[in-house]
């Protein structure tokens, strides 16, 4: 699909209005990320994906969750323990230099799969074995990711859970503390 199918592709309704996305793009053959304007903020960012089922045909639009990305490194990390806490590493580094956007000028420069997946090819390649495990490619756990870090920084800059969860991760904490950081319950 070009950019345009994408985005038709890629556009839902909420209410009585469609929501356009501002970006969609297509990653591993597998997988369609959109990105849409947000409403908690002038330049807040809202992320959906679809995902081919076993039979080839695309899911409906979904949100990505915390837990759901959290599930999937913890799946790499029973096979490859040492490979999956280097990924970690990597993402936590990447949380450390994400900036929120804070202006149109940021927005488009950060919403184009080069920029997003920009000097990552030697981690894509890296960590590429652990796609071996798991629902996700390494490619789209990282472009998803930089996403919810910068939907994360943008809405509050001081923001942390995201990291929190890598760290949590990262730790190899117990599964209780890995959900309650990915559902963002502390209880």
């Amino acid at each position: 699909m070009d950019k345009e199918e994408l985005k038709k592709y890629m556009t839902f309704n909420k209410g009585k209005k469609s929501k356009i996305p501002l970006f969609a793009s297509e990653v591993n053959g597998n997988f369609i990320i959109g990105v849409y304007q947000g409403s908690l903020s002038e330049y807040d960012i809202l992320i959906k994906y679809r995902q081919k089922n076993k039979d080839k045909k695309w899911s409906r639009i979904r949100t990505p969750k915390h837990i759901h990305w959290a599930v999937d490194i913890l799946i790499k990390m029973y096979s490859d323990r040492k490979q999956t806490q280097d990924f970690l590493d990597f993402l936590i580094e990447t949380w450390n230099k994400t900036k929120p956007i804070k202006s149109k000028q940021d927005r488009k420069n950060l919403l184009s799969i080069k920029s997003l997946l920009e000097n990552n090819s030697k981690e894509i390649d890296r960590y590429k074995k652990l796609e071996e495990n798991g629902e996700y490619s390494i490619k789209f756990l990282i472009l998803l990711a930089k996403l919810l870090m910068v939907q994360e920084k943008t809405n509050l800059e001081t923001a942390y859970m995201f990291k929190k969860l890598l760290n949590t991760l990262r730790q190899g904490e117990d599964i209780f503390r890995i959900v309650s950081s990915a559902t963002h319950s502390g209880r």
